[in-house]
This record gives structure tokens, C-alpha cells and sequence, in this order.
């Protein structure tokens, strides 16, 4: 007979997923799982750079 696993998912788990999803606007949310339990919340944000001028440097 097998061991039953904990739920990976609670309400924590979902505010805080939620939470960040919510201030992300570019980039990414990794759920990161250890015994299969939810452990850790990352995320990586991407924000745009507007350059202007040259790429050579010349309009910085």
C-alpha cells in the first residue's frame, strides 16, 4: 500500500502565487517542489530598457 502524499497546494501556497503573478509584468514564476510540497515561490522579472542614440555608445 502506498503512502498518501501531501497536498503540494493550499491557500497560502495560491495567495502567494497569485501575489506575485499580480506584480509581474515580464518574466517568470517557478514553483519550486521538495517531497511534493510546494517549498518556494521564485520569480524573475524582465524589465524593458529604452535606449536611445547609438548602439556604438555615442548616446550615452
Amino acid at each position: 500500500m502506498e503512502g498518501t502524499r501531501p497536498d503540494p497546494w493550499n491557500r497560502e501556497v495560491e495567495r502567494l502565487v497569485r501575489e506575485t503573478l499580480s506584480s509581474l509584468r515580464f518574466g517568470t514564476v517557478t514553483l519550486v517542489v521538495q517531497d511534493g510540497r510546494v517549498i518556494q515561490v521564485d520569480k524573475s522579472e524582465k524589465i524593458r530598457v529604452i535606449r536611445t542614440g547609438h548602439i556604438d555608445g555615442s548616446g550615452i
